[in-house]
């Protein structure tokens, strides 16, 4: 597990734009799985400035909330404005149909027509994701039952937030390369409890099993470790 510790959320979203660039360049075809939020967020517009090859690369949203297309709280309708509609890559959201069982079901048999196929099961190229205040990550939280190890993706049910569509821990597991980003003060605590030995909080759990995760943080979310 690699940490860097940057000045401001600027400098973090600059720095995680040239990761993302360099690691989805090359030849042929490339993935890489897309997270909601603010910091996300900003990294993507950095990404949008860069002269890639962008018609090699898939998109696809490691989650999203139970909510229509245009709806101001989608994650995909952040990554159309911030990323998907300037530039011409490929983004795969998740189908908004008549059941949250059907949207999850119908984008896990999506999924193979973009990730590649290893030999535990699809291995994501990178996940870019971020970092709740409570330490969630994609839509895992801890007080849901973790999902079917056998499934990719899966709609769960969240106290309180309603209901979630989220790449499960399987499939973030397999991810070639993983990245965090998390600004903010109001992220120390919950960065610190990630981080701390044995922690068994959702983000935790998906840098553990992470193949090479790399933490990209401010300064001020950094000021508890």
């Amino acid at each position: 597990m690699t940490v860097r510790v940057f000045s401001d959320g600027d400098a973090l979203a600059a720095a995680a734009a040239e990761m993302i660039a360099a690691l989805v360049g090359g030849a042929g075809p490339v993935d890489v799985g897309l997270a909601g939020g603010n910091t996300p967020a900003a990294t993507y517009r950095h990404l949008a400035q860069m002269r890639l090859d962008w018609p090699r690369v898939d998109a696809w949203m490691t989650d999203e909330r139970y909510v229509p297309p245009d709806h101001p709280d989608c994650n995909a309708g952040m990554v159309r404005a911030t990323l998907a509609d300037r530039v011409p890559m490929r983004l795969h959201t998740i189908p908004w149909l008549e059941s949250v069982h059907e949207s999850a079901r119908s984008y896990e048999r999506a999924l193979p027509e973009f990730l590649a196929m290893g030999p535990d099961g699809l291995e994501p190229h990178l996940v870019v994701l971020g970092l709740g205040e409570d330490g969630h990550t994609a839509s895992l939280f801890r007080e849901c039952p973790p999902p079917d190890p056998a499934r990719d993706f899966v709609a769960i049910e969240v106290p309180e937030r309603g209901w979630r569509l989220t790449a499960t821990y399987a499939l973030l597991g397999r991810a070639h390369h993983t990245m965090f980003l998390v600004a903010g003060e109001r992220k120390a605590e919950a960065l610190a409890a990630v981080l701390a030995a044995g922690s068994d909080l959702p983000a935790a759990r998906v840098s553990r099993e992470a193949r090479d995760p790399v933490w990209l943080v401010d300064r001020a979310a950094a000021r508890l470790l």
